[in-house]
Formats: structure tokens, sequence, C-alpha cells
């Protein structure tokens, strides 16, 4: 698990730019820190510095498997002619690298990262991929056929961002937006105001978009390959998620086991959620019990699991630490909105930020739970949405599109619901600052959906696994995944999810309906431990992870003078000064908007960080 950069094209770099880059990236690895580099014609240096380069890796390690410096990167093979620049895990590697060796690889560590290079060697690109079980981001440069070839993990757990330009031939790639930045000429470090606008409906900006107009982020499951004689940049998908019948009991326990493999100490992320509890209750299962877990905790008795999550611990024989989370994280803020890296509104990053802050003192490697809301149809909003599903074959009513306003009533989202289709509806459950706002708030500027990246068939699928697809294809990597990355990371922590490993998602997508979706839900996945009963005991109703957001907002309210003015100059008038006062005014009179006006805050902080740094 690592920070990870590079750049290839006709520009010099100076020593100012690289070192911005390695800047942005240093805290996801804080281990050891190499460079490889050269001019466009020559060949690769490890340790390159002190001079421009054209083109260069850049790798922060976290070292978690083999933490010797023989296996630090950027890595090479024997001859100099191709390099690795890897972020991320892979598991189960071991039977196939024994079986390279066979084939006369030599192999120096015991890493996954040696694998991957040698994997690439022997099977090219389309024979090592289908070999990669786990999360991953990586770069392979081939100078033999003069390539790059780029790859982001299927499920979307590990980030990738690139620039390319075919006119200068070039290109390059980081784990993070500001990671990318130093490298872009100064007149295309632009705000994109589709970015923005997806940021106002969905907390976050869904790939392929960023906040700048010429940063783009991988999707999952894709991969790049860029010339470097033409400066041509091709992307293709290489994985969908399929069917595939097999035993899904058996395989989650060897996802979980292979995700306990590491030479650092390894704990769980643990609630009284179904999710959490059925990790801790395999891990101990299977003997871990040496295993750390680490709980939220609160000091609103209605939002604190830690009591509950202690209790099921003990019950298992795993320790458990409390981590007390601030009522009031403010003075953290913007420390918090420079590690979302860009905006990102999700307000359970400020607990995730802490617990992992906390964590990381005693551990390197945490199991989470996340993806079983998403494979099971945990969340609420799955039910209510599911409730309208007769209309799902109905034409939208476009005549009863509301009119723009910054504080719309219950009847006017219901008609902004009905003059939508069924799915495009479906992102209103879970949206940020709902179409009629975003209307009112950027007067000249045309709204639409950006959260759509659907399977060919999904129309053709049950409503309910409909839901599941959009959630999949959007919510799930460029939400839940993308925060747990990037609030781990930013501690030097890895977070690693068991429930997206590939095959064992493969394996729930071939359950019978009636098993995999129950009332209430995960019912299957529940029965996985012999103590289910115990603990249905001892959880609660599914609770969510925000901090008492009146509480943050009373801390920053100081920050609400001057924003709409701030946001103003910031987009580029694209938010005007003016319906921001007016919507600023309104909502902070109104216990319900708290979290938009969270949302502006994170808008106003990440804009103004990102431009100073552009």
């Amino acid at each position: 698990m690592c920070g990870i950069a590079g750049f290839f094209g006709q520009r010099p770099m100076g020593n100012g730019e690289v070192e911005a880059m390695r800047a942005a990236i240093a805290r996801r690895g804080p281990d050891a820190f190499h460079i490889a580099g050269g001019d466009a014609g020559g060949p690769f240096t490890a340790n390159a510095t002190g001079r421009p380069l054209q083109r260069a890796l850049l790798h922060a390690r976290l070292s978690i498997r083999d933490p010797r410096p023989c296996a630090d990167q950027p890595m090479a093979n024997g001859d100099g002619s191709v390099w690795l620049c890897y972020n991320g895990e892979v598991y189960g590697w071991e039977e196939d690298a024994r079986y390279l060796e066979s084939q006369g690889y030599p192999f120096a560590t015991h890493s996954d990262t040696e694998f991957i290079l040698r994997g690439y060697e022997h099977w090219g690109l389309d024979g090592l991929l289908p070999r990669l079980r786990g999360m991953f981001a990586f770069a392979i440069v081939d100078l033999r056929r003069g390539k790059v070839y780029c790859a982001r993990d299927r499920l979307g757990l590990k980030p990738f961002l690139y620039y390319h330009d075919p006119k200068g031939r070039e290109f390059a790639f980081a784990s993070l937006v500001r990671g990318v930045l130093p490298y872009l000429p100064a007149d295309r470090r632009n705000f994109d105001p589709e970015g923005i606008d997806a940021y106002l409906a969905h907390r976050t900006i869904p790939a392929p978009r960023t906040v700048f107009s010429h940063i783009r982020r991988l999707e999952n499951g894709h991969c790049l390959e860029f010339d470097l004689e033409t400066g041509a940049l091709s992307r293709r998908r290489y994985w969908s998620p399929e069917p595939e019948a097999g035993d899904w009991r058996v395989e989650l326990d060897r996802a979980i086991a292979l995700r306990t493999v590491a030479d650092r100490p390894v704990g769980v992320f643990l609630s009284s959620g179904v999710d959490s509890v059925v990790l801790a209750s395999r891990l101990a299962h299977q003997g871990y019990t040496n295993i750390q877990t680490f709980t939220a905790g609160f000091s609103t008795p209605e939002m604190d699991e830690s009591p509950r999550a202690a209790a099921i611990a003990a019950r298992l024989g795993l320790g458990n630490r409390r981590i007390a989370i601030p009522d009031e994280a403010g003075g953290d803020f913007e420390a918090i909105v420079a590690d979302l890296d860009e905006p990102f509104a999700d307000p359970s990053s400020f607990p995730t930020w802490y617990l992992a802050r906390e964590a990381v003192n005693e551990v390197k490697v945490v199991l989470c739970g996340d993806g079983g809301d998403e494979l099971f149809g945990g969340y609420k909003r799955y039910r209510q949405h599911l409730r309208s599903a007769w209309r799902r074959h109905l034409p939208p009513l476009a005549c009863l599109r509301p009119a723009p306003q910054v504080a719309p009533g219950k009847g006017e989202r219901l008609k902004l619901e009905a003059a939508l289709t069924w799915l495009d509806a479906y992102p209103l459950r879970f949206s940020g600052i709902g179409c009629s706002e975003r209307a009112a708030l950027q007067p000249d500027f045309h709204v639409r959906p950006h959260w759509w990246r659907l399977p060919e068939d999904v129309s053709r699928r049950p409503p309910l696994e409909q839901l599941l697809a959009i959630d999949g294809e959007n919510y799930l990597p460029e939400y839940i995944l993308r925060k747990a990355d990037l609030l781990t990371m930013a501690h030097g922590l890895e977070a690693r999810a068991p429930f997206l490993d590939h095959r064992f998602v493969e394996q729930v997508l071939a359950m019978p309906p009636a098993e995999r979706f129950t009332s209430p839900a995960k019912k299957a996945l529940a029965g996985v431990c012999p103590e289910a009963e115990e603990f249905a005991r001892l959880s609660r109703k599914k609770m969510g992870f925000n901090p008492p957001v009146g509480r943050l907002l009373a801390r920053l309210s100081s920050r609400l003078q001057g924003l709409p003015e701030r946001l103003a100059a910031c987009s580029g008038g694209q938010l005007p000064a003016p319906v921001l006062r007016q919507a600023v005014d309104i909502w902070e009179g109104d216990p319900g908007r708290g979290e938009q006006l969270l949302q502006l805050l994170i808008l106003d902080e990440s804009l103004a960080q990102l431009q100073a740094l552009a």
C-alpha cells in the first residue's frame, strides 16, 4: 500500500515540481521514498535526482509485505527494460510465483510487487490481470515496447488519477489529484464546472471527472495504454462482475484469511453492525484471536456503538479499543479536507479520520466491512425506492419539473422525482444538494445527472438488482471506497475489505435471490456466525457513522462569514454570491440543512487549498 506518481513528456520537470509531486503522496507511504527517471531518449535511472527529468516514477512506500529495502519501488527487471510503480495489496499469488520461478524468473523478495513485475514479463498485461486477487493501481513501463500500461482494481479500492495531452505526448498519473497537479501547465489548472456541479449533486465527484478540467479519474475495472512514441492514450474495461457458481461461505473465509497475511500488525474496525461483526467472528473461528479491534466512541449515547462492540469482541476473545471521537472536529477541519484531496462532503469522514489516526499507533493494517450493504441490499434507501418500483416502466412527467429554488418543500421534491425516470430518481435518495437547489445556485448552468455508469443489461434486471448495480458502479467505488482509502492512507494505514474480494462478489451474485435478499437484510451473511442469535441481542438497528453535524457547524460558524463571496470567486462566478447568501441565510436557520451547509464549507476550504497549490 503506497503512494504512486509518474510523468512522461517532452517538458523537463524541475526539482520544484518533482518535489511537489513527492510531497503530495508522501503520507501514503511513510516508510521509504524512491524515484526513477531520465530524459526522453535515455534509460531510467534509479534514484535520479538533481537534474530536470522528462520522465519519472515516484514511489512512497508503506511496507506491509517484505519490509526490506530490496522490495522497495520503483522496481525494475534485470536489464532495466521493464519498471513497475504499484500501490495496493494482492493476495494468494504465491503458487503462481512458484510457477514463474520454475520458468526461470528469479525472485529476490517475497513481495507481491515482484510477483506483478515477473508476472507481466511472462504473461503480459492481459495474462496478468486475471491472476491479481486484491486491490491495486499500477503503472508498468515497458521500454521494449515503448508503452506504459496502467490499471485500477476491479472494485475500485485503489485510486488512479491522470493527465493526458496527446499534442505534447504527455502523460502523468498519481494516487491523488494533488499528485498530478504539479505536472500540469499553468493554463490547464482550471476548475471543472461540471465537476463542481457533480460535487453539489453527490457530495463527491464521480469518475471519470475530478474537480480539475484536465485531470481524470480512471474507473474501476479499467486499464490504460500510453504510447511513449506517439502520445496516444487508449482506455478499456477489463472486468465486469458476472455470477460464478460456488460456495460463497467457503470463499468468504478464504477472502478473510488471505487478508490477514502481512509482515506488520493487523486489526479490525469493529462496530455492532452485521458486516464487521461477521468479519470478527470468522477471524476468531479461524484462530486469529491475537487481532485487535477498534471501535469509534461518541459522547452521544444514541450514536455510541462502543459498549456493544466491546461485548462482541469479549465474546469472541478479541481485544477491543474504544477510540473517542471529538464532538467538535472543527479544530482539524483544514487537515481533514486536505486529506480528502478534493471536494468530498461525507460527514462520516471526520470520525473515520480520527479512528485511523489512533489505530495506526498499534497496527498497520485494518480489515473493514465495506461492501456488505451493496452486495446484500442493506441500505434503507433500497426499501424506500422499491415502494415506487411500479412506475419503472412509465415515462417521466417532464411537465412537473419544479422551478429552481434554494429551499424547495417536500411537494416540490416529489414533483422532481416524478419528472425523472424511476432509475434516474434513485440518487435523490442520497443526494447532496438537490436539483432544484443546484439550479438556483447556478443560474447559468445546465444541471444534469453525473452518477451514471451502468451495465448495459441493467434495465432487464429485477428492480432491487438494478439499484445494486447503480451502487456497484458508482456509489461504492466513488464514495465508500474512496473515503476509506483517503482517510486511512492519510495516516499510513492500510484498509482491506474482504467482502470486496472479486471471487466472493461473483459467488454472491450467483446466490438465489430469496437467500441473498432477506428481511431483515443480510440474514444469510449474519448466519455464518455461530453466535448470530447472541449477537442479534447485542447489536441494534443499523446506525450511521456521522458526527453531530450541529456541533461541528457551531465550531465552524465563523467560516460562514464571507462564504458566498469566496465561493463565487473560486468558482469563477459559477456560484453567484447573491443566491449563495440567500441559501446560507435560509439553511442556517434550518437544522435539517446542516449537511448542505457543511457541504458548502468543505467546498470553500477545498477549492481554496487547491487554488493555492495551482
